[in-house]
């Protein structure tokens, strides 16, 4: 195979090459891939230039230029490739500032280039070679610094870059060598005889090893952003169990919280009951002790109810309401007919459930509250609606001293109703009656 025929399957598999990185490009749209394709282009239009089809029609001074320019322009564009590829600039600043040198000398030679074959009609030939081989020389020991430092760089995607560059290197260093010894050579000689056909097999070996350094950049980066996501997921998983946690956490000391306080709450409705309860027991002692004992028995069957409710949040109506009829018996051992009750409550409602000693407290508040004589007797009702809500309501006969209160019966109740998260009871009161409405819960 002679040196033209080789040329043209050297252009096309750098053509195929080329147009692999061009897909690649507009797939993952990075920098470096597009100076990837600058590079190959450049090293394209330099080497067809040399193809039967174009070396013919192509005047000698541009021809001169490809041929000595575009080299130079290709390793331009080679040192941002190589920094873009192993971020020579933080790794090793001192090859860094050598590239920088390289690109440097490219500028001035390319528009020395321009000068002597477009715009000085006179040729120079000494001049043009001269200043080329100079470059030449320049490159190849540009080359072989490079190459020492590029090896100080151990992970596998570099080896692929410095693999690819040493091919570049012997490729070229061997082709200026055998330029050197045979400058002149005929055009059909076989392509193993030909000095630039070793650039080539270097180039092609870069080529080769710079796509397969990009390809397990890419591979890479896939698997570190495959694994970053994972640990995103995880870390989110994560966060959402530690908050479920957390969550159940605060609920479930809010419902401790609502245990104590309702404890409390019962707890000092004990003291309180147990007190009123005395001061009547004691005004019938010395009187009356017959009712004085039977006082003691309704009082202890009140009492064991109210130490049997102590640990319960609710209770059914009907057991409250049983409760109240005993209470209601100790209120009339004490006042007589001067206080009545009334029970309307429908029996549909009785299985629903009440915060236990609410109606002895709106009981016993009224009482407080309210004058109780034979001839103005304090009447309480209790009754349902259709509403499914309980209503205590007595007549009001304020006492003309008013007693000191600090609202904890009706306060209380309003903070159970809140601690169960049912609707607040309302209140209401008039001229002649005091009502209060009690939401009932559906057991």
């Amino acid at each position: 195979m002679d040196f033209a025929t080789w040329n043209d399957l050297f252009v096309g598999m750098v053509t195929s090459i080329l147009l692999l990185n061009v897909v690649q490009w507009f797939i993952y749209r990075e920098r470096i891939y597009g100076l990837y394709t600058l590079y190959m282009l450049v090293w394209l239009v330099y080497y067809g230039s040399r193809m039967p089809l174009f070396i013919n029609d192509i005047p000698d001074k541009t021809y001169d230029f490809i041929r000595a320019g575009l080299p130079s322009i290709a390793y331009f564009i080679y040192f941002d490739f190589a920094n873009a590829f192993l971020n020579v600039r933080q790794q090793q600043p001192r090859l860094y500032r050598v590239f920088q040198f390289g690109k440097a000398l490219v500028i001035p030679y390319v528009l020395l280039l321009i000068w002597l074959c477009f715009v000085d009609p006179v040729w120079h030939p000494v001049l043009f070679n001269t200043t080329h081989t100079v470059l030449r020389i320049t490159w190849a020991l540009i080359a072989i610094y490079s190459i020492s430092q590029l090896f100080r760089f151990r992970h596998l995607e570099a080896r692929y870059f410095t693999v690819g560059s040493t091919c570049l290197a012997v490729g070229g260093l061997l082709s200026m060598v055998l330029t050197f010894i045979y400058p002149r050579l005929p055009a059909d000689l076989p392509f193993w005889q030909a000095p630039i056909a070793y650039f080539q097999l270097g180039i092609l070996g870069e080529l080769l090893c710079f796509s397969l350094g990009l390809s397990y950049r890419q591979r890479r980066a896939a698997v570190i952003n495959a694994v970053v996501e994972q640990e995103l997921v995880q870390e989110r998983e994560k966060r959402h169990r530690e908050q479920l946690e957390s969550d159940l956490s605060v609920q479930k000391l809010r419902q401790e919280m609502s245990e104590v306080q309702m404890r409390a709450l019962q707890a000092h409705l004990n003291p309180h009951f147990l007190f009123n309860s005395l001061n009547t027991l004691s005004s019938l002692i010395a009187d009356e002790p017959i009712r004085a004992e039977q006082f003691v028995d309704e009082m202890a069957s009140v009492y064991r109810y109210v130490l049997q409710t102590n640990a319960q949040e609710l209770t059914t109506l009907e057991r409250e309401l049983a409760f109240i009829d005993s209470y209601f018996h100790l209120l009339e051992t004490r006042y007589g007919r001067g206080i009545s009750l009334h029970n309307q409550v429908d029996n549909s409602y009785l299985n629903y459930l009440i915060p236990p000693l609410t109606l002895q407290l709106l009981v016993e508040n009224a009482v407080k509250h309210n004058i109780i004589l034979a001839t103005s007797p304090l009447t309480i009702s209790i009754l349902t609606n259709r509403n499914g809500q309980l209503i205590v309501h007595n007549n009001l006969q304020r006492k003309s001293v008013r007693v000191a209160s600090n609202g904890v019966g009706l306060s209380n109740i309003l903070t159970k109703y809140q601690m169960l998260g049912q609707p607040a009871p309302t209140i209401e009161e008039t001229q002649e009656t005091f009502v209060v409405t009690l939401p009932l819960v559906k057991g």
